[in-house]
């Protein structure tokens, strides 16, 4: 694949750390969540995941509906990233809450969203590895 772009950003002290963008446009106190432990003064890399996996899907579901001449332009996506243990590490598992605009029928919005699982490149990365349930609201 050749990139289109390439995002860099840089974290120091892991969980209890810094995030900055190359450009500066992040700049992000880390703490763990209250419920890992930490004090919850700071964001987390799943908040982070959630906010890129959300506006992606967001953008894949966009460019299907675009193809598909249906407007979805006032559609909301939601991520809901859990983390937990798994085997003697951690791992992840994803919800994605759709909100189409009412406009769209049940069937359709479903294609779309199916469709939009496969166009995404959060989808593309996750695929396989990790849980990603789709739940059109």
């Amino acid at each position: 694949m050749d990139a289109l772009y390439t995002a860099v950003a840089t974290a120091t002290h892991g969980r209890d750390g810094r995030a900055v963008s190359s450009d500066g446009k992040i700049d992000l106190k880390l703490a763990p969540p209250v419920e890992l432990g930490g004090n919850g003064e700071g964001t987390n890399p799943e908040q982070l995941f959630a906010a890129g996996y959300a506006a992606c899907f967001g953008s894949a579901l966009g460019l299907v509906g675009r193809q598909a001449k249906v407007d979805v332009s006032d559609a909301a996506v939601t991520a809901e990233v859990g983390i937990g243990k798994q085997g003697e590490g951690f791992g992840l598992k994803v919800t994605l809450r759709v909100e189409l605009p009412e406009t769209v029928d049940e069937e359709t919005g479903r294609k779309l969203v199916e469709t939009a699982h496969q166009v995404c490149p959060y989808s593309n990365a996750t695929r396989g590895n990790v849980d990603v349930d789709l739940v059109i609201e």
